[in-house]
């Protein structure tokens, strides 16, 4: 089973800390690693590799649902842009990585502090201090999820 089938599969049993909302096309989950506050990623709910598999249709919906999910994650942690990577070389399933990103997030790495996430060092991005705990992830999950849910209303 792959990486995010695993996530998904704890999803449904109730285990993952990190879920935050199902949309119609996947799952909305918070990221482990919080250096950019607010990361969260959007799961596709099949186990599927690429985009251009996904039938036409559902692939339309599935990119709205994207979309609203990064107009939340903007909306709730103040981003000033948003990035969006949907890679798949690592976990060959569809999945986004939605990173908000404000100035001086790369810290001035050699890069005047402008750049891709990828910039930042690999070994602090993912150094266990900017795992999340319990209080902030519970404050991180209800601040995307308020605001998820404000914007599914208004469609």
């Amino acid at each position: 089973m792959c990486f995010i089938c695993e996530r998904i599969r704890m999803i449904q049993e109730g285990t993952n800390p990190y879920f935050v909302k199902k949309l119609g096309t996947g799952y909305v989950v918070i990221g482990d690693h919080q250096h950019f506050r607010g990361y969260t990623l959007f799961l596709y709910q099949e186990h599927v590799a690429e985009l251009f598999d996904v039938q036409q249709e559902i692939r339309a919906k599935h990119l709205e649902e994207m979309t609203l999910v990064a107009k939340a994650v903007s909306r709730a942690f103040g981003a000033e842009k948003m990035n969006y990577e949907c890679l798949g070389n690592g976990d060959a399933h569809l999945h986004w990585h939605l990173f908000p990103r404000i100035t001086g997030d790369l810290e001035n790495h050699g890069n005047r502090g402008k750049g891709p996430v990828w910039w930042y060092p690999m070994e602090k991005m993912y150094d266990r201090t900017n795992r999340p705990n319990p209080e902030e992830l519970k404050t991180l999950k209800q601040q995307l999820l308020f605001e998820l849910d404000r914007l599914l209303e208004n469609e």
